[in-house]
């Protein structure tokens, strides 16, 4: 058998294998953005309920872990699912975490509603930021110089961002305040999901299924208050299957990028998957400005690029950091067994 052979065809299968877990990720995170945005504001959708769109959302999601577990048991040897018997005292103890679901979800959502694509990425730049104030503040961890001059470049793009939309005529204050918003549940998110992990022994595809049905729970007395039953009764394209459609699309979609950010991990690695996701935020803004024929200034790019920039040089930082912090610990064991 020829050793060298194999190898070049093994590295190619693994190459191909990357690009298109790589390819999957981008196309379902930007149809789930452009999708969102079409029903949200949509000249010919016209639909003014968006809590209801992401409790639809969350409704597909629960229906897709359903059908993943039946297919599970129909087929072992091609899905895997966990056990989906629902227990009170679990959805009780990942409640928290659906709060904090449901406000990310609905800000990002309500964000997408009020700003163009080419401006969401910088209009919930903020996570990272987020990340670092919530960590401190919350688990009362500090982060390093250099991740806070990181944290820095993006808020300076941020402001230009706004600056620079501002004299385009095209800013909007509310899309602004919610994409903060947006960007603050969004690390909470993260915070709060690594705490309720334990209560469905680490499995993320069950947390998936008991955060969703919390949230659709949540989400009924939400549209009642916020005055949304009136709109969606009253919404004339309801018995339209192309609305439908666009709906349940938007909801798988909303399932399939945790599977597609999971994939990516895994065939990957963590880094890769953050810097691919800045590409893709990259591309995303790139393809909006194209398609709605924008002509955008030389310092609204520029916003774009310390965002981008930012955040990249902060996923970095964070690696090295974890690298050295690593290699620091396993250095201190091997001193200890000698």
């Amino acid at each position: 058998m020829d050793i060298s052979a194999s190898k070049p065809s093994t590295l190619w299968k693994t190459s191909l294998q990357i690009v298109g877990v790589v390819l999957f990720y981008w196309i379902v995170s930007m149809s789930l953005v452009f999708v969102n945005k079409y029903l949200l504001s949509g000249m010919s959708v016209k639909f003014d309920a968006p809590l209801f769109i992401t409790a639809y959302q969350c409704v597909i999601t629960v229906l897709c872990c359903l059908i993943l577990r039946l297919l599970s048991k129909i087929f072992p040897r091609y899905f895997s699912f966990p056990e989906l018997n629902f227990r009170t005292d679990i959805a009780l103890r990942v409640m928290p975490l659906s709060v904090v679901f449901l406000g990310m979800i609905s800000f990002n959502n309500l964000c997408l509603k009020h700003v163009d694509i080419a401006f969401y990425n910088v209009g919930r730049s903020l996570t990272t930021v987020f990340n670092v104030l919530l960590t401190y503040v919350i688990l009362n961890e500090r982060t390093s110089v250099k991740a806070i001059v990181c944290c820095l470049v993006i808020i300076a793009g941020f402001i230009m961002g706004i600056d620079q939309e501002g004299q385009g005529g095209t800013l909007s204050v509310t899309g602004v305040v919610y994409g903060v918003l947006a960007s603050m549940f969004v690390s909470l998110n993260a915070i709060y999901s690594k705490r309720v992990l334990p209560a469905v022994n680490g499995d993320i595809a069950l947390l998936t299924y008991y955060n969703n049905l919390n949230a659709v729970v949540l989400f009924i007395p939400a549209t009642i208050v916020t005055g949304e039953i009136g709109a969606v009764v009253g919404y004339p394209g309801l018995s339209d299957p192309h609305f439908w459609t666009m709906m349940t699309v938007s909801g798988v979609c909303g399932f399939a990028i945790g599977y597609a950010s999971g994939l990516q991990i895994k065939h990957t690695s963590p880094l890769t998957h953050n810097i691919s996701g800045t590409a893709k935020a990259c591309v995303q803004t790139v393809v909006a400005v194209c398609y709605l024929e924008e002509l955008k200034t030389v310092l609204w790019w520029g916003s774009n690029a310390l965002v981008l920039l930012g955040s990249a040089a902060y996923t970095h930082v964070k690696r090295s950091e974890m690298i050295r912090s690593h290699n620091t610990a396993s250095g201190a064991k091997l001193k200890q067994v000698i």
